[in-house]
């Protein structure tokens, strides 16, 4: 449907489960992996990002990282897609 509306971008955020985080390093701080963000491209394709916090706790950053590919993890991000397109097309408008 080409209703001459212009989407920038369809994004939705899932929380990763306790036993599927992992941990990982950026700049010698140890971060867990907590929540990714999940893209739907204009191609129909998938684009995903982990974010996490710093294990030693604190006010640290949210960073990014590139998304740990395991069949647990590529489940969880095709399921939340799923999810969220159908939560969408179920939408009751404002």
């Amino acid at each position: 449907m080409d209703d001459g509306i212009e989407i920038g971008a369809l994004a939705l955020n899932v929380s990763i489960p306790p036993a599927l985080r992992w941990e990982d390093e950026r700049r010698g701080e140890r971060f867990e992996l907590q929540s990714i963000t999940v893209r739907l491209l204009p191609d129909g394709s998938l684009a995903a990002k982990a974010y996490g916090r710093p294990v030693a706790g604190g006010r640290g950053a949210y960073v990014s990282f590139a998304v740990r590919h395991s069949p647990e993890i590529d489940a969880l991000i095709t399921g939340a897609a799923s999810t969220a397109g159908a939560r969408w097309a179920a939408h009751q408008g404002l």
